[in-house]
């Protein structure tokens, strides 16, 4: 009866932090990871994804990029920043995509390490917060802002689509029957800063195509695989579910009588060897105020260990051990030894000791039993 009534609470407060979760996590607005296509935040791309749907067709691709259709022409591949550079296998898959004839457009702030890309550190200010003035193919201007702080090393066989003052911001090359887009500007396609300056005729000049037949943004790139917590690939509801469940089997195997940490001995295995005995009577002595006989004991017990250990009568006086004890205390010298037997003596003699006097030469008998049980 006493475990319910223990067990009732528990569960109904476990039941009140669920039900208090479910409506905190309910009105908090949902978090969504940067770059992604279904994203509203100012971090999400999802504007530029509806403008390109309103007249094309225009769909989500999250699967292996060898899964990428290369009977059809005409498909566009839209890119931005991803979240980790593929491996070349996948990479095998996007070339593959490409010189099928079709069209893929990397947004990525430094694209070294991916289709062969070099860059170039560029000489400008990275903490600049103002606009700049790009350059198109055809020498128009235009006011942008992005933060890469490297440039496009362009190959023989790209065409330089964008640049600024520092170097090339984007190129363009052929590749079998299809084209690669790459430029460093992935800030551009952001819902936050799309309207900003003149991000969006730059964005349109690099991705639309009058000749596509559907649109694809790659969120391969941005999927679990590369996750940076647990929070990216689980709610935060779950998380919270699967840790007061993990309390809840905690509390039961507990109340089922299991034993956590280190296991304790029983008492009855190991008390004949210790010296729970001489403990026990060490503090009836000390209870009991039974200085004077207690240190008598110990000092008798020093004295029969120096007769096994040294062979000097136990019944003769601890001043005749002067002598002996000078040779083998290293610690101490032959004066030391004197006062040391000449102030043991009598305090053994003293019925109506102290118990500061006790402890000092409980102290003072158990280093020289230390001393003599050295040999």
């Amino acid at each position: 009866m006493r475990k319910t009534k223990v067990w009732i609470p528990l569960i109904g407060l476990i039941a009140l932090l669920l039900l208090l979760t479910y409506f905190i996590e309910s009105h908090n607005p949902k978090a969504y990871p940067h770059y992604v296509s279904d994203s509203p935040s100012p971090t999400g791309v999802k504007a530029i994804y509806t403008y390109l749907n309103d007249d094309n067709t225009v769909k989500r691709w999250s699967h292996s990029p060898n899964l990428l259709t290369k009977q059809d022409e005409k498909q566009v591949l839209i890119m931005v920043e991803p979240y980790f550079t593929p491996e070349q296998e996948e990479m095998n898959g996007y070339l593959d995509f490409i010189e099928a004839g079709n069209k893929l457009i990397l947004f990525k702030s430094n694209p070294k390490g991916m289709f062969d890309i070099k860059t170039l550190p560029a000489d400008i200010d990275p903490f600049l917060d103002e606009a700049i003035t790009i350059k198109d193919k055809n020498g128009v201007e235009f006011d942008a802002f992005f933060q890469a702080t490297a440039r496009i090393i362009p190959s023989e066989n790209e065409k330089v689509l964008l640049k600024d003052e520092a170097g090339v911001i984007a190129t363009s090359q052929k590749m079998g029957e299809g084209e690669l887009i790459t430029t460093i500007t992935p800030e551009w396609m952001l819902n936050g800063n799309l309207s900003d300056y003149d991000h969006i005729p730059l964005v349109l000049s690099l991705i639309e195509d009058k000749e596509a037949s559907i649109y694809y943004f790659d969120e391969y790139v941005h999927g679990p695989k590369n996750a940076s917590n647990l929070t990216t690939l689980y709610p935060s509801w779950f998380l919270v579910l699967l840790l007061q469940g993990g309390l809840i089997v905690l509390l039961w195997i507990w109340n089922r009588g299991k034993r956590f940490g280190q296991v304790i001995v029983p008492r009855e295995e190991n008390v004949r060897f210790s010296d729970e005995g001489i403990q026990a009577l060490s503090a009836w002595y000390i209870r009991g105020r039974y200085y004077h006989e207690s240190l008598n004991i110990q000092a008798d017990y020093v004295k029969q260990l120096i007769q096994e250990k040294w062979g000097f009568p136990s019944h003769r006086d601890w001043t005749d051990l002067s002598s002996k004890l000078t040779h083998r205390w290293s610690q101490k010298n032959e004066s030391d030894v004197k006062q040391y037997l000449i102030k043991l003596t009598k305090i053994l003699q003293n019925e109506k000791l102290t118990k500061q006097d006790y402890l000092i030469w409980s102290r003072n008998l158990d280093e020289l039993r230390k001393e003599v049980e050295k040999g």
